[in-house]
């Protein structure tokens, strides 16, 4: 809609009709929920709200008014912060290793298999990562210092062994999702960090001349 071809006195109902409009679009819709919903959520509330009077030769020029306003402020947010990402979370990431956690990759795999034992899948894949990470350490394949996340030794570790560069990259955001976006974790997801555990501890590095 071109804001030059806007009557110049619409009802209520037509100026209504606009803001759904413009904020049904799918790039204010690709997020959910996200500050465009809070927005629109907002300016539904607003023009609820509103009460200009019943004559229409004052309430037309002032809802054109408002729509135009709140249309132009839509736009500018959307210029200003692009569009919106699905789950603007979707890149959370933090340490891998809680503060003081000096375990040996068995004893930390020890514990993902009991959690699994107990059908807590979601304690299960945080602590069968953590055991990849710590047996790559290990081996000094990587090291995976305080303050590291699953990414990174997931980077690290797959220019290092590039047969499972997409395996370790997948099972970092396995664990990201569980670990800090609040995803549920699933007994499917843990057999493969399972087997992918005991993969990193049979497969051996390419030698880094060979590396990229």
């Amino acid at each position: 809609m071109n804001l030059l071809d806007i009557p110049v006195d619409p009802d209520a109902v037509q100026a209504r009709h606009w803001i759904v409009v413009e904020l049904s679009k799918p790039e204010y819709q690709a997020a959910k929920p996200t500050w465009f919903d809070r927005l629109s959520s907002a300016v539904w509330d607003w023009l609820s709200s509103l009460r200009l009077g019943t004559d229409g030769v004052t309430q037309g020029p002032v809802l054109v008014v408002v729509t135009v306003v709140v249309l132009a402020a839509i736009v500018a947010a959307f210029l200003v912060f692009g569009r919106p990402r699905l789950g603007a979370t979707s890149d959370a990431s933090g340490p891998l290793f809680r503060r003081g956690d000096e375990r040996r990759s068995a004893d930390i795999r020890r514990s993902a298999l009991a959690a699994a034992a107990r059908a807590e899948w979601t304690i299960g894949i945080e602590e069968m990562f953590r055991a990849i990470a710590r047996g790559l350490d290990e081996r000094t394949i990587v090291s995976a210092m305080p303050g590291s996340t699953a990414r990174d030794v997931a980077v690290k570790a797959g220019e290092a062994i590039p047969a499972l560069a997409d395996d370790l990259a997948a099972a970092a955001v396995a664990f990201d999702e569980v670990r800090y976006l609040g995803g549920e974790g699933t007994e499917a997801v843990f057999r493969r960090l399972e087997a992918l555990e005991a993969d990193t501890r049979s497969e051996r590095p390419e030698p880094a001349g060979a590396r990229r």
